[in-house]
C-alpha cells in the first residue's frame, strides 16, 4: 500500500511566530491551502519554487476537490507530542491521480522539521494523494543517499503555518489496537479526522 513505507523509517529515528501588525508581503513560490477539519482549520505553505512536482500535485489534489470528504486517518506517537499524522485519499483509486516523480529532499533542500508536509508513499515515485504532517523534527525521513537501501526519503513541499494545535490534538487521539496491516497496525485512529474541505487561501 501507498502509505507503508515510512511507517518503517519512522521507527529509526532516535511553530510559526506571531503575526505582525500588518500582514507580511506574499513570499514567491509559496501557495496557502486551508485544510478545514472537524477539528478546526489547519493552514499550509506549499512551497512551489523548491519542490515544484511535489506542490503541483497537491494542488491538483485541492483545486479538483478530491480531498474534500477525506480524512486523517493515521497517528504515529513515537513519544508524548512527538510522530505524525496522516491523511489524504488513503489510497482511494476513485480518487487519485497519475504517481509522481519523487522529490528529494537533497534535491528541494527541504527537510522533516516540525510541522513540515510531506508525501505518504511506497517506492520512490509512486506517491499520489496522501500525505503527513511531522510533530516535532523528523531527520531521519529525509533522503540519505550515502546509506543503503531505499534512501530517498519523503518529498516534504511545505509546512504548516497555523493550526499545530490541531495537528497535535489529532496526533493524541485514540487509535484502534487491531486495526492497520504490519507496522501501522495500533496507529489507525479510532475515529478518523474529517478533512471537510481543502481550498487555496485567498
Amino acid at each position: 500500500m501507498i502509505r507503508l513505507l515510512f511507517a518503517a523509517l519512522i521507527g529509526l529515528i532516535a511553530a510559526p511566530t506571531s503575526a505582525a501588525a500588518q500582514a507580511p508581503a506574499a513570499q514567491p513560490g509559496i501557495v496557502d491551502v486551508t485544510l478545514q477539519t472537524s477539528e478546526g482549520p489547519i493552514v499550509l505553505a506549499l512551497d512551489a519554487a523548491h519542490a515544484p512536482i511535489t506542490t503541483a500535485n497537491f494542488l491538483a489534489y485541492v483545486d479538483q476537490k478530491r480531498l474534500d470528504g477525506t480524512s486523517f486517518y493515521r497517528a504515529t506517537k513515537v513519544a508524548p507530542g512527538y510522530g505524525l499524522i496522516q491523511g489524504g485519499i488513503d489510497n482511494d483509486p476513485r480518487r487519485a491521480l497519475p504517481p509522481i516523480a519523487h522529490e528529494p529532499t537533497t534535491k528541494t533542500g527541504l527537510s522533516h522539521t516540525d510541522g513540515a508536509i510531506s508525501m505518504a508513499r511506497n517506492a520512490p515515485g509512486t506517491a499520489t494523494g496522501d500525505f503527513f504532517i511531522t510533530i516535532g523534527d523528523i531527520p531521519s525521513m529525509d533522503a540519505h543517499p550515502d546509506q543503503p537501501g531505499d534512501n530517498q526519503g519523503f518529498a516534504v513541499f511545505g509546512h504548516v503555518v497555523s493550526g499545530m494545535e490541531i495537528v497535535r490534538h489529532i496526533l493524541d487521539e485514540p487509535t484502534s489496537p487491531t486495526a492497520g496491516e504490519g507496522v501501522m497496525k495500533g496507529q489507525m485512529l479510532a475515529q478518523p479526522v474529517r478533512i471537510v474541505t481543502a481550498r487555496r487561501t485567498p
